[in-house]
């Protein structure tokens, strides 16, 4: 119902003449543009799994985020997995981890791998540019590890994330402390964004071994209009 509703909110702009950018999804006409650039995706891989181990980058972040057994967890960008195995392990058999990525054939590779180490705690999920597709009501955390400057429609993508999380759930991302273009978000443009989509920025840990910050974020409010939502210029 939702969808639809968008969808007929962009070909309603359309039917009046509003200006229609072909370059982004129909779904995503309604909401604004990012006033920011947006870094392309180069790689499903941040650094090398041993690497990140060597500093405790997954167990560090996840004991900041609270990851307890039991929980159900979404990997938005999950990529190669390197998070998505390590928080099957930490949820446990009674929790349940959702890998989402926007890349068929990344989610084909990665479905390999839960496949070959057996983590049957573990589902995959295709998502867009604009939208999760997380299931509504359903996650205690939803963690997004060095993708969030990669996200090309923030707006449309935290508006469709929203209702995903439970009651007490947390959005985490970590991030670096420096220019979108250059891969990473400054504190302050990534809890605009989200302020102006119902989420409070809860806290800010500096994370060097993670390669910059994790911010916590929880949803305070109703989710705007997608035509009220007003978006962060740079210097926000």
């Amino acid at each position: 119902m939702v969808r639809s509703g968008l969808l007929a909110v962009a070909a309603l702009l359309a039917g009046c003449g509003a200006a229609v950018d072909p370059d982004r999804p129909a779904s995503a006409q309604a909401f604004p543009k990012a006033d920011r650039p947006v870094a392309p995706i180069v790689s499903t891989r941040w650094s090398t799994e041993e690497a990140r181990d060597r500093v405790n980058e997954a167990e560090g972040i996840m004991d900041l985020a609270g990851i307890r057994p039991g929980m159900t967890v979404a990997d938005i960008g999950a990529g190669e997995g390197y998070y998505t195995v390590r928080l099957a392990k930490r949820v446990g058999p009674e929790g349940r981890v959702l890998a989402q990525d926007i890349l068929a054939e990344v989610i084909d590779a990665l479905g390999r791998r839960v496949t070959r180490e057996d983590w049957k705690n573990v589902s995959l999920k295709l998502g867009t540019v604009d939208d999760p597709k997380l299931p509504a009501n359903s996650f205690d955390r939803v963690l997004m590890v060095h993708m969030y400057h990669e996200i090309s429609e923030p707006y449309a993508f935290l508006w469709n994330l929203h209702p995903a999380l439970k009651k007490d759930g947390e959005v985490i991302v970590v991030d670096a402390n420096r220019p979108t273009e250059q891969h990473g978000t400054p504190p302050r443009l990534l809890a605009c964004e989200f302020a102006a989509v119902g989420y409070r920025l809860e806290q800010v840990i500096a994370r060097p071994s993670a390669g910059g910050y994790l911010a916590r974020f929880r949803k305070i409010a109703a989710r705007p209009r997608p035509d009220s939502i007003v978006p962060c210029a740079l210097r926000d």
